[in-house]
């Protein structure tokens, strides 16, 4: 990190002709957080580069990712609903990326577009240093087959969880999700969470705090329990009713953001180089005091 001569962060200069630009690209885009997470970061670490909002309606990835390259944007965060056509019109894709299927992350090398996804790899930092659960040998069950589930079932395989329980109304979709994790990936029911380490929601159920009560649940509170890590993926809001519910069964809760955070802060270090401040990053989102602390 850039320090001035009395050992503080050193601040990003004002934009110029010189700055650096990277954005978010998506349809909706104007509510998303991350373009503060990166502008956090690169303000923290010194840089002249800026983070803006890329709206771009559905199809228009591909015309999207030529026209941001000839206008020298340097990195792209990528969310709906272009994961999946950025990963086919990128140059060249991570091994995550090309077994997912889907890209939250250009970068811009040598004028080609580089595709990443660090989705799963956010979502197992913010496990282990927000909630302090150590994948390694966990039993886990993901309710959902979508993007955000598929990333984190892939990642929690790669993370040496010794299960991975996979709940979809579509079985189809749910054996391929599942097999994203490996030998320890197979399908199940949500009747099997009472016997589980970590239960997550990858699905939109309670987003916006609309309460589908418990037949729209996703897993029945009724089978939760002290001892277990709950996970919401949705943050909006902060504690959706599933997520309370969870909470009053005695489970330990958490929501979305540390993901949205930690996914934020790869890219930082995909397109810079540079290790990213978490910290400052958690502050932006959450205020002073609710991001985790250092290990």
């Amino acid at each position: 990190m850039a320090h001035d001569g009395r050992g503080e962060p050193r601040r990003a200069p004002g934009l110029s002709a010189a700055t650096v630009v990277v954005g978010v690209m998506g349809d909706p885009v104007a509510h998303s957080l991350s373009p503060r997470l990166h502008n956090t970061a690169f303000a923290r670490l010194g840089l002249d580069w800026v983070s803006v909002g890329f709206p771009v309606p559905a199809g228009g990835a591909a015309a999207a990712l030529a026209g941001a390259r000839s206008l020298g944007v340097r990195g792209l965060s990528v969310t709906m609903p272009h994961k999946e056509d950025v990963a086919a019109a990128v140059d060249g894709l991570s091994p995550e990326a090309a077994r997912l299927g889907a890209v939250n992350c250009a970068v811009e090398v040598d004028g080609a577009w580089r595709g990443a996804n660090t989705d799963g790899a956010g979502f197992v930092a913010a496990l282990a240093r927000g909630d302090r659960f150590g994948v390694a040998g966990a039993r886990c069950l993901v309710v959902g087959a979508g993007g955000a589930a598929r990333a984190v079932i892939a990642a929690l395989g790669d993370a040496g969880a010794a299960e991975v329980v996979v709940v979809n109304r579509t079985r189809t979709r749910a054996r391929e999700a599942a097999e994203l994790a490996g030998p320890v990936g197979r399908t199940g029911t949500a009747d099997e969470a009472s016997g589980v380490d970590l239960v997550v929601n990858a699905t939109p159920v309670g987003m916006g705090g609309v309460d589908g009560g418990a037949a729209g649940w996703p897993v029945d509170p009724a089978l939760l329990r002290p001892g277990q890590l709950v996970v919401d993926l949705v943050y909006h809001p902060p504690v959706t009713p599933w997520l309370a519910a969870a909470g009053d069964r005695g489970a330990t809760t958490a929501n979305g953001l540390g993901m949205l955070v930690h996914q934020a802060a790869l890219q930082i270090e995909l397109w810079t180089g540079s290790s990213a401040p978490v910290d400052a990053m958690w502050e932006a989102v959450a205020g002073p005091g609710h991001g985790p602390s250092p290990e």
